[in-house]
């Protein structure tokens, strides 16, 4: 009888050793994939970074009226240089700061021919618009990682391994409440 309990329990701790892996394994592929999805639009993010100050110095040029609003996107264009790398909070609320921003240049822009023609504006207010809808994308697939991550660290048995890994709920990239208003034209 003592083998067979001997046995019995050897067969219970790997049981449950295999469940602890299997759980730890699942957990740090969802965190990994949370951060790839974040990392890739962070990449996207730089890039639009990068091409707002070449916008702003391109309207500047045409659209003397609309300084509060290149004031705004460059004061932001520093912000977002200034947040710090592992800060997603911060940068999803700088993010959707610069999205306002532009999509307010780019609906008043109808105001000024001239810088409608401008074959640099042009190109410009295209690679952004398309690095917007890439961020959407990607927003879209960050989200999903990171509700499945949460999903996955609050049930059962999960959640008992999750809390001694630290592991807490993660933020979603959504749109804030000024970023859902309707765009204010000028004219």
């Amino acid at each position: 009888m003592g083998i067979l309990l001997e046995i019995i329990i050897g067969v219970i701790a790997v049981v449950v050793l295999g469940l602890v892996v299997i759980i730890f394994n699942t957990l740090i592929m969802l965190r990994n994939n949370v951060n790839k999805a974040w990392a890739n639009i962070d990449v996207l993010l730089q890039k639009r970074h990068d091409l707002i100050g070449s916008l702003v110095d391109v309207v500047k040029g045409y659209a003397k009226y609309e300084r509060t609003v290149l004031a705004q996107l460059t004061r932001m264009r520093t912000s977002w240089a200034n947040v710090q790398d592992d800060s997603v909070n911060d940068k999803i609320k700088t993010s959707n700061q610069i999205t306002r921003a532009l999509k307010t240049l780019f609906a008043n822009v109808e105001n000024y021919p001239d810088l409608k023609a401008s074959n640099n504006f042009m190109q410009l207010q295209n690679s952004i618009v398309e690095i917007e809808d890439e961020i959407a994308d990607r927003r879209e697939f960050y989200n999903d990682s990171v509700n499945e991550f949460n999903i996955k660290i609050q049930v059962i048995p999960y959640n008992a391994l999750s809390g001694i890994l630290g592991y807490r709920q993660l933020p979603f990239f959504s749109a804030s409440p000024d970023a859902k208003a309707p765009v204010q034209w000028k004219s």
